[in-house]
């Protein structure tokens, strides 16, 4: 088990999707069950994908 934040994964694996993500998206902490090295790009993308949705689904649209 490894704890990583979203930035490391997005920089190592999927890093042209660095500069669509906001900083408090990239400072989020990870838990890793298999750790890091066990990580494929797949599985970033899931990630990612589920980390902006938490982060954005209590967001209120103007």
């Amino acid at each position: 088990m490894e704890t990583v934040r979203l930035s490391r994964i997005v920089m190592m694996l999927t890093p042209e999707l660095f500069p669509f993500l906001k900083r408090n998206e990239l400072e989020l902490e990870i838990v890793l069950v298999n750790g890091f090295a066990a990580l494929a790009a797949e599985d970033a993308m899931e990630i990612i994908q589920y980390s902006i949705y938490e982060h954005q689904k209590d967001a209120q649209l103007h």
